[in-house]
């Protein structure tokens, strides 16, 4: 925060129910919400506008929004956060802080000196580790053996505030996208209800992060899916699920888009010696099917045709013709 900011640790030690705002939108902050709800009088809830959803693309309201509304607390979806307004909005709650958790947009200066005691996130990585948009996806395409979650103070960067508590976590070496954000949600609620009430009370002092070892987790984009059979099976398996469900990871079939859901890695530390291209098949069976990489072998266990619906090795080969010697990718011929 700037010099102005407002100074933690400024209320008394008695047993105290602050006054909460929370602003969070997808599935991944909902448990954070309720956790919020326990510690604190939470008389606002920020969450992004509803948006269109599925093949009918009818508006469908964020997890959050659901939440609130179960809980029966007021929530806002402003299409516009940095104005006069809003900022108003915010200060008339009187809050004594407000906790942010996914919300999806960056907060400018005057909402985050809103609150008295301004604004806290529970951010997906170990900082300065993987700090953005999009941590968990990228702690798993990057091979990360360990992630976790931090309750830090919120500044104008990005995910560079100072940190007042953490939590790690080992990475299953087949765990996805979807399944570790599910850990880290439950291990970041934890978090809210143990720590928060102690930074309120001034019991917890922040420590700034080391910047120079920051790494950056962009935002997800479509095309990141991509896969490179010229890596590792181990890499090209991380990429799978790290990416999934979305962007989802995919290769080329013909001149047609095909997503790999699920991948096994088959051999990753000796050198290919079938003398095979990478992205070419050795094997198709109903176990799986078997492509040679850069570096070992990746059995693919589900995937889906662009246009289709998701299918098992064994159902995707009942209906294609496929084998040794078929090669993917987008240049193949």
């Amino acid at each position: 925060m700037s010099a102005a900011s407002p100074t933690f640790g400024a209320m008394s030690s008695r047993p105290f129910r602050p006054r909460a705002v929370f602003f969070g939108t997808p599935e991944f902050a909902v448990s954070g919400l309720r956790a919020l709800t326990e510690v604190a009088e939470v008389t606002l809830v920020v969450t992004q506008p509803d948006r269109p959803k599925g093949r009918g693309m009818k508006l469908a309201p964020p997890p959050v929004k659901l939440l609130a509304e179960q809980l029966s607390i007021p929530v806002v979806q402003p299409t516009k956060i940095r104005t006069p307004e809003f900022a108003e909005r915010l200060r008339a709650e009187q809050a004594d802080v407000a906790l942010v958790i996914a919300y999806g947009r960056i907060l400018p200066t005057q909402l985050l000196a809103a609150p008295r005691l301004g604004c806290l996130n529970v951010h997906a990585s170990l900082l300065p580790k993987l700090r953005g948009a999009a941590p968990i996806q990228w702690s798993i395409v990057r091979g990360e053996r360990e992630t976790g979650v931090c309750l830090m103070r919120m500044d104008e960067g990005l995910d560079t505030g100072p940190v007042f508590a953490r939590e790690s976590l080992v990475i299953d070496p087949d765990e996805t996208a979807a399944e570790l954000s599910e850990r880290l949600s439950a291990l970041g609620a934890e978090l809210v209800v143990r720590e928060l009430p102690r930074v309120v009370a001034g019991e917890l002092q922040p420590q700034p992060q080391e910047h120079a070892e920051a790494s950056l987790a962009p935002i997800l984009a479509k095309q990141d899916g991509e896969l490179d059979f010229q890596r590792s099976a181990r890499a090209v398996h991380d990429w799978v699920r790290g990416f999934a469900p979305w962007p989802s990871a995919y290769t080329w079939l013909a001149g047609t888009r095909l997503k790999l859901h699920r991948t096994q890695v088959l051999h990753d530390q000796t050198a290919n010696t079938t003398h095979a291209r990478p992205g070419e098949l050795l094997s198709a069976t109903r176990d799986g099917i078997d492509v040679a990489c850069g570096v070992g072998t990746l059995r693919v266990l589900s995937l889906q045709l662009e246009g289709a619906r998701r299918l098992s090795a064994a159902e995707f080969l009942a209906g294609h013709r496929i084998g040794p010697g078929t090669q993917l990718g987008r240049d193949a011929s």
